[in-house]
């Protein structure tokens, strides 16, 4: 290979894999923001069940 190509594929290469990375973490990011919403949604469901029953 020549230096050229192996210069401009150091270049590229993060330039396509930034974005790609970035999405990736706002995608991982939400599904976690929806999954604890979802844990803390059922622990208050279940707390106000469990005072119903005992109070």
């Amino acid at each position: 290979m020549e230096w050229q190509f192996i210069v401009a594929m150091v270049v590229i290469i993060p330039v396509i894999l930034l974005p790609v990375a970035f999405v990736w973490y706002l995608n991982l990011s939400g599904i976690y923001a929806a999954v604890r919403e979802a844990r803390m949604k059922r622990a208050a469901e279940k707390r106000l069940a469990t005072e119903k029953v005992t109070g």
